[in-house]
């Protein structure tokens, strides 16, 4: 048994996922949690992004939702953003992220987090090919 792994339970996963999104760790640029409270089976999310600075989208605040499936996390959540957004990764009439365009949802692994992919596209809102497109107005929605 020695080396064996464990394989912790898709609730216990997202309860620990749940914990450290209320605790709200790191520099509060993204945050996470359940979209309802009394959600029991964990499977819709809410996630938001402050806009990293020296970008178009500095000063604003875009909010997601995910769902994570019952495979979750062998399977990552799908995701899409709420907040219009004009983003090389994201379907511009719907918000959806592209997930072959999100190197943590490409290569999605079960240790990966919510945490994890809120954090990859907050990256992503910084590189060149994003940082300079023009946005839809402030506050407007899909």
């Amino acid at each position: 048994m020695a080396g064996d792994s464990v394989t912790v339970p898709r609730n216990f996963r997202l309860l620990e996922e749940l914990e450290e999104g209320q605790k709200g760790v790191g520099d509060g640029t993204i945050s996470w949690g359940l979209e309802e409270d009394d959600d029991m089976t964990m499977t819709r999310w809410t996630g938001t992004i402050i806009g990293p600075q020296r970008t178009v989208f500095e000063n604003r605040i875009y909010t997601t939702r995910l769902t994570c499936g019952p495979n979750y996390p062998v399977e990552p959540p799908t995701i899409r953003f709420c907040t219009r957004i004009n983003m090389t990764a994201v379907n511009s009439n719907n918000g959806e992220v592209l997930r072959s365009k999100i190197p943590v949802l490409a290569r999605w692994q079960r240790n990966n987090t919510i945490k994890a992919l809120l954090t990859d596209l907050r990256r992503l809102m910084s590189m060149k090919e994003n940082a300079k497109l023009a946005q839809p107005p402030e506050g407007s929605t899909y």
